[in-house]
């Protein structure tokens, strides 16, 4: 294979930084005391500094409230399918801040869970979204010194201010509180019902940063682009947009043929953001363009399509790029916020940001200048066979760290738990295209094949859930699925859309019901940034290890199949836990609706306990320290009007 290194940065004038700046960065430990932010603080860390919930005593948690989604107080005529809910819910001052799945907020003791207000934009009024189900995931705290306010862009295409203190909305803000996110997209001529809100904006400084959310499963070439905006945090005026769809006159237009910059879609920063408040650098992680699967539309590298971006948050210029896959073909967004962390990589100080990815990589970057820490190199990967695709010759692989997921198929990591299972694995394999993670998909039925196994698959590697950071230590801690997918494209119906080849997923499992790779097939891994080495990593979840064909073989754990969402949940790190939680229908009986949270040891990944849960859980669990008391809380629920916020705390703590 042909190889060179990547180091692709581009700094701009437009923002002086001094290296030499001392970090006040909100990953500290100090800023951790609250939770202000969907990751806990704007480096996306997930830190809780606390430790009276413990190895020791873990299992004695106990539910201490409960609070039921006032989703299920709007009248059933104006409520939009939800499904599950994902909310974090923030701690700041004292109070618990909250939002539902239709952006409903609510300010909650947290001790009891009595609502102290609540906050109704009534997004449901504006109309139904071109998809469902609505999801909330989030909200955002900030405050100048003096005033403080709550920020939420809700499905309704609205951006709503709210005063802390008293739950209404801001009158200085836009046109009473809310501004509207139809505007300021810089391109009209798409489907408006197409795109939608659900991860919280990011406030950093006076610029309030918003990303969207895109139906990319539409059959027509028609999907709004994902352009990012910023708009006055005191004020609501529209500050700036970043084209993630270079226009005209822009770097990197070029890297759109044809003309695609002005019809390609997506590109979108759908999922969460980080920030470094004393630099002024927001951090972006960009989505695959549309469609995702055959990019004959748009030839090109499409930059900035999944790269995470470093932009000047007052001014919207860029700082620096990388793009972690060239031409997208595989659905590989960067579907998570990048961590940011202070490091020291043979001893030099690095203030670093590492980025996990749905490619089972992590890519870590000196957050200033966008220099990688270790070499990324360009390795030379398959072509396309399909009419009219054009496949990057290269992809970037970092050398450092090593991969958190498996990476590509070879018939070596086919399942050979007995050899007849090891025969039944190879003759399934014949149906696929195995290589490299970057082997593009097929057109089915070429050479016989139905498809190419992609490993990870699109709903696998990191997905939203994210990396958690311990400032403590360095060490970043990824949840993470396998989730392998048959890929390949097919014709659509005459007259059913305008794009040549659409997506058909292939995702029949192994020999008698078992997973065609070997596994874990869900885990988490540790990874130390100081070093660029794995410190552990561990399956998460039973797996099908009860199965009748491998029961006798007491393999443990092989962790979770995982087959009916992409990702839930990610991982909170506390001074001495790793704190996650599991699907009870895939730990003890396919009926059970339950979950049940899970602790391991930070330092060796050993599980330290568990606890059931009669709630199916399905949002990021949250600490909080109030009155000497150390709370857990999570949301779950949703699908079947059930949707609920649920807080924990030790059995015998007052």
């Amino acid at each position: 294979m042909g190889k060179k290194i990547l180091c692709i940065f581009c700094l701009t004038t437009a923002v002086l930084i001094s290296c030499e700046q001392k970090s006040e960065v909100t990953s500290s430990i100090e800023a951790n005391q609250e939770w202000h932010h969907h990751g806990g603080d704007h480096s996306s860390s997930k830190y809780a500094p606390f430790d009276q919930i413990n190895r020791r005593n873990f299992s004695q948690l106990e539910v201490a409230w409960r609070w039921q989604s006032a989703d299920l107080r709007v009248p059933p005529d104006q409520l939009y399918p939800t499904g599950d809910y994902r909310a974090t819910p923030l701690y700041v001052n004292g109070v618990i801040y909250t939002t539902t799945n239709h952006s409903q907020i609510a300010a909650l003791d947290p001790v009891s869970g009595k609502e102290l207000w609540i906050f109704d934009p009534e997004s449901y009024k504006l109309g139904p979204p071109n998809f469902s189900p609505i999801q909330t995931r989030g909200i955002e705290y900030w405050t100048d010194g003096e005033v403080e306010r709550i920020f939420v862009a809700t499905p309704g295409k609205q951006l709503v201010s709210i005063d802390i203190k008293t739950g209404r909305p801001d009158p200085n803000f836009g046109d009473n509180g809310f501004v509207d996110l139809k505007q300021n997209l810089g391109r009209l001529e798409f489907e408006m019902n197409n795109i939608t809100h659900g991860a919280p904006p990011i406030a950093v400084g006076n610029s309030l940063i918003v990303g969207s959310k895109i139906y990319d499963y539409s059959m027509n070439n028609r999907s709004p682009p994902g352009h990012v905006r910023a708009y006055d945090t005191r004020t609501g005026e529209f500050k700036w947009r970043f084209n993630t769809i270079p226009q005209p006159g822009e770097e990197f237009n070029e890297t759109w043929e044809n003309g695609s910059w002005a019809v390609a879609g997506n590109t979108n920063v759908w999922t969460y953001m980080a920030a470094d408040d004393d630099l002024g650098i927001v951090y972006l992680p960009t989505s695959t363009p549309t469609n995702d699967y055959w990019g004959g539309y748009r030839l090109g590298e499409n930059l900035y399509a999944e790269s995470i971006l470093a932009l000047n948050a007052e001014t919207g210029e860029r700082i620096w790029h990388f793009q972690t896959v060239h031409h997208g073909l595989w659905d590989y967004d960067i579907a998570s916020a990048p961590n940011l962390v202070d490091i020291v990589v043979e001893g030099n100080p690095i203030k670093a940001v590492a980025q996990v990815s749905k490619t089972g990589f992590t890519y870590v970057f000196d957050r200033v200048t966008g220099e990688p820490v270790w070499p990324i190199e360009e390795v030379t990967v398959p072509p396309s066979t399909i009419p009219g695709e054009r496949a990057h010759p290269t992809q970037p692989i970092p050398t450092k760290p090593p991969p958190f997921e498996q990476i590509g198929v070879t018939e070596d990591d086919l399942i050979d738990f007995t050899p007849e299972l090891r025969e039944e694995a190879l003759e399934i394999s014949k149906k696929f295209v195995l290589g490299d993670i970057f082997t593009p998909p097929i057109v089915e039925g070429t050479d016989g094949k139905s498809s190419t196994y992609v490993v990870p698959g699109a709903g696998g590697g990191a997905n939203f859930p994210g990396a958690s950071m311990d400032p403590e230590t360095q060490i970043l801690y990824v949840p993470s699925v396998t989730r392998p997918t048959g890929m390949s494209l097919v014709e659509p119906p005459e007259g059913t859309s305008d794009w040549p080849y659409v997506i058909r997923y292939d995702r029949s499992g192994g020999p008698q019901g078992l997973p065609l790779l070997k596994p874990p097939y869900r885990r988490i891994t540790a990874i130390n940034l100081n070093t660029g080495e794995h410190e552990w990593q561990i399956p998460l979840g039973k797996g099908p290890t009860d199965h009748p064909a491998i029961a006798h073989l007491n393999l443990g754990d092989l962790g979770s199949v995982f087959t009916d969402v992409v990702a839930e949940g990610g991982v909170l790190i506390t001074k001495s836990l790793v704190i996650s939680y599991l699907a009870a229908k895939d730990e003890l009986e396919p009926e059970d609706d339950g979950s049940i949270l899970v602790a391991f040891d930070k330092t060796s990944g050993e599980k330290a306990g568990e606890v059931y849960v009669e709630q199916r859980l399905h949002g990021p669990v949250m600490s909080y320290e109030h009155d000497s008391v150390q709370y857990l809380a999570v949301a779950g629920g949703g699908r079947a009007d059930d949707a609920e916020l649920i807080v924990f705390k030790l059995g015998n703590v007052q």
